[in-house]
């Protein structure tokens, strides 16, 4: 079997408009999602192992965050330039890349890749995988190269509107 975490990151800030795509920063908002939503993928079991992230500024942010508030974990992660992407098959050639040894991935980054892709793969529709959303995906398969439409279990999903 394969797991596989999906974070979107939290909330970003428009503020500026000037400032590029990869570089805006989470706004306060984004910043409460991070601290209330940290415990909760714990308990919902993610133990992030084998964290990977998008370069932009607002999801390295959000793993950042999180990271903070579980400070006994010492969390660590990866930043790949491949998952600063907005688009599902992408997201899925990742995946399918994945090292084989690995049981379990954590991945940070963007919508409506993560939505897509959760859609594609998953058992249900999820209308909309929100700002610092998480799903966690079971795939009956022992290869990453294996993940095809409708191959996932959605073992859970959370927003951070369940817990504010």
């Amino acid at each position: 079997m394969k797991k596989l975490h999906l974070i979107r990151h939290a909330k970003s800030s428009w503020r500026d408009r000037a400032i590029a795509d990869i570089d805006r920063p989470l706004n306060q908002r984004g910043l409460k999602s991070c601290s209330v939503m940290a415990g909760q993928i714990v308990k919902a079991g993610c133990h992030f192992e084998q964290v990977f992230c998008s370069p932009a500024v607002r999801a390295q942010t959000t793993i950042e965050q999180i990271a903070k508030q579980l400070s006994e974990k010492s969390i660590e992660w990866r930043i790949d330039s491949a998952l600063y992407t907005f688009e599902y098959e992408a997201l899925l050639n990742w995946c399918q890349a994945l090292d084989e040894s690995l049981p379990e991935a954590v991945v940070v980054g963007h919508n409506n890749a993560i939505t897509d892709f959760v859609n594609w793969v998953g058992d249900y529709t999820i209308e909309n995988v929100p700002t610092c959303g998480y799903v966690q995906l079971a795939f009956d398969t022992t290869s990453w190269r294996e993940l095809s439409a409708d191959s996932a279990e959605v073992l859970s999903f959370l927003k951070p509107k369940m817990f504010m």
